[in-house]
């Protein structure tokens, strides 16, 4: 769950810094493609749309986290919100090499599903899961997880590192690596509490 949020902070800020590749990106595309310039109002157009569109897909993570905490458990629901992570991470990753824009935008889609997922997930499930003295402590993992995350992304973003024209797309496609840590690692940790008793009515599991 902690890696989920960290994931959302690194995602949030990550767009911040190859944004003049992106631009540039976007005119070279398009040209190549309508074999003429686009204007600065549809470069702007495209660009807020890459930014804005993942606060859209938070909206329908969150939306649907309910559902789906109920229907398969926290621990599931967020496995479940790796695929649209490493969906979003795979086409962002690959944008430049299939000259296309759009798979940046949709990208940022399923990326913001999962972040809308995993800031609901992971305090029912970290809440549910932790010991009554810790239950404050472990709360607040998602806040602080998130800020770790945005300044991984900042950090990611520099010139030095990966902030330059050749490495962009890698740049994007980094929020994969909090996603297979949480693959990896998730599986080996129980259920809520909560879920197995109420929703599941296992006794036994829950105990």
């Amino acid at each position: 769950g902690m890696t989920g949020t960290f994931h959302y902070g690194l995602q949030v800020s990550i767009i911040n810094s190859p944004a003049e590749y992106i631009q540039s990106f976007i005119h070279e595309t398009w040209l190549k493609r309508y074999g003429s310039s686009p204007s600065a109002e549809m470069i702007t157009l495209m660009w807020s749309l890459i930014v804005s569109i993942y606060s859209i897909g938070g909206l329908l993570g969150s939306s649907s986290a309910g559902y789906l905490c109920v229907r398969f458990g926290r621990k599931k629901a967020m496995l479940l919100s790796n695929i649209p992570a490493l969906l979003g991470a795979a086409l962002m990753g690959f944008s430049r090499l299939c000259g296309s824009f759009e798979m940046i935008i949709a990208g940022r889609l399923f990326s913001g599903v999962c972040g809308g997922l995993t800031q609901n997930v992971h305090i029912m499930y970290a809440g549910e899961c932790a010991p009554r003295r810790l239950r404050g402590l472990i709360a607040i993992t998602a806040s602080t997880f998130s800020a770790l995350g945005k300044f991984v992304g900042f950090a990611l973003g520099l010139r030095e590192v990966l902030g330059v024209e050749a490495l962009w797309p890698i740049l994007l496609a980094a929020n994969a690596v909090p996603v297979l840590v949480q693959l990896l690692t998730l599986p080996f940790f129980p259920d809520s509490p909560r879920y197995l008793l109420i929703d599941q009515k296992d006794k036994e599991g829950c105990i």
